[in-house]
């Protein structure tokens, strides 16, 4: 089963196409597609958007690029969203959550105080109510695996990973599987796609957290790549990479890691075998 585990969809890039981008996905064999929230505004927008989508699915949380503004209120916020959904079927995750030290604004002392602070209270909500997260870890990888050795109940995915492969290993046995995307398909992605062929293949998902991140073939020579618009039809091409890379059939690539979403994602597994997948 194709399933991207990480997309957007609900962005306003979308806005003047969804459902022609939902069908291209449906033409490239997409069967799910889980729809993580980055804020309180738009909790609402992230649900619609995948029960628009065929096999969507989506999560709830508070990401870390959107800490600065928020707080207690919006906590409370999303413990009573996840109250009210938690027996929506469609509700899979708790994310996208975790720690960001790429950009300056959030590496002041106070700035990571306060991201620190929404994750923990993010990551003990995902704990009682025993849903997996969906983890955000752009130069955070110890700073996240330090909280999540406080909640060993609670596994997920660790999306667009890009650690070391021992950290890799770290995650693996917290029980997280790792997310590959579209930084996999760039030649110069080296460390991406070292990981991308040591790990166990039980252990990966595949993504393409469109609108972001869009693989190599979409990218023109000297185009900056945040100007050009992923989408998760090209969950496909993602594939079809990682099989290239580790010698394999796209289609056992294709098998193997819908499985792995599927087990780290319990609630998604339950969805899909309603629909009769």
């Amino acid at each position: 089963m194709l399933i991207d585990t990480h997309c957007h969809l609900d962005a306003p890039e979308f806005d003047r196409d969804r459902e022609q981008v939902m069908a291209r996905a449906r033409a490239a064999g997409v069967q799910s597609i889980v729809v993580p929230s980055v804020a309180v505004f738009d909790f609402q927008t992230a649900r619609e958007t995948a029960l628009a989508a065929a096999g969507g699915v989506y999560a709830l949380g508070i990401h870390p690029l959107f800490t600065p503004g928020a707080g207690v209120t919006d906590l409370q916020a999303l413990e009573r969203e996840i109250q009210l959904r938690l027996p929506d079927p469609r509700l899979v995750a708790l994310g996208e959550i975790g720690l960001d030290y790429f950009v300056p604004e959030l590496k002041t002392d106070e700035a990571s105080r306060h991201q620190e602070c929404l994750f923990d209270a993010q990551l003990g909500l995902a704990q009682r109510y025993g849903l997996p997260v969906l983890l955000h870890v752009r130069r955070s990888q110890d700073r996240v695996l330090k909280y999540l050795r406080q909640y060993p109940a609670v596994g997920g995915i660790a999306h667009a990973f890009n650690g070391s492969e021992q950290q890799a290993q770290m995650f693996v046995r917290q029980g997280y599987a790792l997310g590959f995307g579209g930084a996999m398909t760039f030649g110069r992605a080296k460390q991406i796609r070292r990981l991308a062929q040591a790990l166990s293949l039980a252990d990966m998902v595949l993504e393409t957290d469109a609108p972001d991140l869009a693989p190599s073939w979409l990218v023109e020579p000297g185009t900056a790549l945040a100007s050009v618009r992923n989408e998760p039809a090209q969950v496909y091409g993602v594939a079809d990479s990682l099989a290239q890379l580790r010698g394999l059939n796209v289609a056992d690539v294709i098998a193997q890691t819908g499985a792995t979403a599927r087990r780290v994602l319990p609630r998604l597994d339950a969805f899909l075998s309603s629909q009769g997948q």
